[in-house]
């Protein structure tokens, strides 16, 4: 949806409420990503840098993107990439704080760069062919870096390196003595962030665990505990015109080579962020997004970012949520939410300095919690084993390797064992060329049974082929389609051979959705493969009554025929 006068008020009280929510996290990322540096600076640098980035990727996304009501700043997997960037920068570099500053933005513009890329040559369709183990082990390992990445600032410390060398530096860490006030304040926040949604959702919980706790560590006068410390007031400047830059000595053919595979994997990261939020935002509003317009926004904001020197970023899912429930339609939703946070850097920064940096570790350890797929872990022994063994591998090698890799590692991993399942799909008698094809036109030859009486309160959903990781859009777009006015859907599963852990997923959404409108139902000629999957993930009985299964069409018949007549 385009600008639209008539969602003005809509728009403006989404934006600003989005913009609430993003303050804290915009500096807790950007403190974050500036954590691995032992300078008494880091953290008022990282501060405007997580600031900067959501205001200049926020208004041009907007701006600029094919999803109307999405907001877009700093995020988790970005910030992990940033963070490893920053830190090795400044080792390499001997401590400059210019060649970090360099580092990152040409990072954010090759970030950019390749985003626009990919929206030119319309590579945002290819999202929907990541595997959900991926995603679900990509996303927990995320969320598990950013948790142990904060346990140092909970109490009051400084920590920096990999992630074996975070663990291995706990001991080490706890015998130099934590401070005792900061690990309160850090445990207060997550109350606050955990707690006060039950007495009401109108005020974003982080925004008041954020003033809440820094009230009470200036009145209770927690000397022990980090601060953010001053942030340059005023408009944010280009790299080029920053104050107190070095640039003698700075390798730029070095530099711009270093920052080429760090963009690429910002860019992808921001990608596949951007377009499931993208999804999200869809669902909500009952919309469709542009995908590759999406990317091209989302490039624009994050170059400009890095001209700023601003930390990359990609659609934030959480902040869309929000500017959505708030009445948010339109891309001046999120150009208001960059435009607040532009009045509280040029307003607010006196008042900014005095956060604990361990309210801030608070707020991102809630923020990794809510990243980590519980579900998927949960539903490890139910689900196909290679699906399991898969997201196993992807999270573990996240958390210590490298994030680029795992993904390429499970997408290499979940394609040997698709090839493997199509060829036994194949050599078991089922046809590969209807994979995709899930029709709901051409009536199959016995469906003329169907009593006249009951044929309009019905809708027979037909699928042909297994729903895997690579079909679940297609599956998605034609339950979607089920008109709202019908009271009975029948699920066809006779040709429905195969279903993976994204395609049961995709069932169990979709059959939630369905009863919540109101609409009962059916599902015939389940398969043993689709059957086992969904009883043993509970979809039958809890949502689907057996009774409410059959083995063939005409059984389902004659059961509305004495039902429904």
């Amino acid at each position: 949806m385009a600008f639209n006068g008539k969602n003005l008020k809509g728009d403006l009280f989404g934006g600003v409420t989005a913009g609430i929510v993003a303050l804290p996290l915009a500096l807790a990322f950007g403190i974050q990503a500036f954590g691995g540096i032992n300078d008494p600076s880091a953290a008022s640098l990282g501060a405007l840098a997580g600031l900067t980035g959501a205001i200049m990727l926020g208004f041009f996304a907007a701006l600029g993107g094919g999803t109307p009501s999405q907001i877009s700043g700093p995020t988790g997997p970005m910030t992990v990439v940033t963070a490893a960037l920053v830190s090795g920068t400044y080792t390499a570099c001997q401590g400059s704080l210019s060649a970090v500053l360099v580092s990152m933005a040409l990072a954010a513009l090759f970030c950019g760069l390749f985003q626009i890329l990919f929206g030119v040559i319309k590579l945002g369709k290819y999202v929907r062919y990541i595997p959900y183990p991926v995603l679900s082990g990509f996303m927990s390992g995320i969320g598990v870096i950013i948790i142990l990445q904060q346990l140092y600032p909970l109490v009051g410390l400084k920590g920096s390196g990999t992630m074996v060398d975070l663990l291995m530096g706990i001991p080490a860490a706890v015998a130099q003595g934590v401070s005792l006030g900061a690990l309160l304040l850090g445990i207060g926040t997550i109350l606050i962030v955990l707690l006060f949604p039950y007495v009401t959702k109108k005020i974003p919980a982080t925004l008041v665990a954020l003033v809440v706790m820094t009230v009470i560590s200036l009145f209770c006068n927690i000397s022990d505990t980090l601060v953010i410390g001053d942030i340059p007031g005023g408009m944010p400047l280009p790299l080029f015109l920053r104050d107190g830059m070095d640039w003698t000595g700075l390798n730029w053919g070095a530099m711009l080579t270093a920052a080429i595979i760090p963009g690429l994997t910002l860019a992808g990261l921001g990608s596949i962020d951007t377009l499931l939020t993208s999804v999200v935002a869809d669902n909500i509003t009952k919309t469709k997004h542009n995908s590759n317009r999406e990317l091209i926004g989302q490039g624009i904001g994050n170059a400009v970012a890095g001209l700023f020197c601003g930390l990359p970023g990609a659609g934030a899912t959480m902040r869309t949520v929000v500017n959505v429930r708030s009445g948010g339609r339109t891309r001046l939703s999120g150009m208001v939410h960059a435009l607040l946070l532009l009045a509280v850097m040029l307003g607010l920064g006196g008042l900014v300095k005095f956060i604990p940096l361990s309210v801030l570790a608070g707020i991102l350890i809630t923020v990794g919690w809510g990243i980590i797929d519980f579900k998927g872990f949960k539903d490890l022994p139910k689900i196909p084993r290679a699906d399991a063994v898969v997201l196993l591998i992807v999270f573990f090698v996240t958390v210590f390797v490298d994030l680029l890799t795992a993904v390429g590692i499970g997408m290499v991993i979940a394609c040997v064992l698709f090839m493997k399942r199509a060829s036994d799909l194949v050599e078991g008698g089922y046809s590969s060329a209807e994979m995709t094809n899930f029709d709901k036109e051409s009536p199959w030859e016995d469906e003329g049974g169907m009593p006249q009486e009951i044929r309009h309160k019905i809708y027979v959903q037909r699928l042909n082929g297994p729903i895997f990781f690579g079909t679940i859009t297609r599956f998605q777009e034609v339950m979607h389609d089920v008109p709202d006015n019908v009271k009975i859907v029948i699920i066809r599963m006779r040709l429905v051979s195969f279903m993976d852990q994204s395609g049961l997923y995709a069932m169990e959404t979709a059959i939630k959705d369905l009863q919540a409108k109101g609409m009962m139902v059916l599902m015939t000629i389940i398969q043993p493969q689709p059957m086992y999957m969904l009883k043993t993930m509970k979809v039958i009985p809890e949502l689907v009554p057996e009774e409410h299964t059959f083995p063939t069409f005409e059984a389902c018949t004659d059961f509305l025929r004495t039902t429904c007549i």
